[in-house]
């Protein structure tokens, strides 16, 4: 039986979910896309670069359709 491409978690909302900011502490970001694809980042250079390729509207990992001529 082949392995899942994907995992469905429930209960959680996809977004961009950033801690540790505020303090004297290292900072993690969690990036969960509405197609479950996860990242997470630590440091503030690692998080600096994932909000800037979050997206939170829009899933960026799958492909637009296209039409055959």
């Amino acid at each position: 039986m082949p392995l899942p491409l994907t995992t469905r978690v429930d209960g959680i909302t996809p977004g961009l979910d950033i801690h540790g900011l505020d303090r004297d502490e290292i900072p993690v970001a969690d990036w969960l896309c509405s197609c479950g694809h996860h990242e997470r980042a630590r440091g503030r250079k690692a998080v600096t670069e994932l909000t800037t390729r979050a997206t939170v509207d829009r899933c960026p990992h799958s492909k637009p359709a296209t039409r055959a001529a």
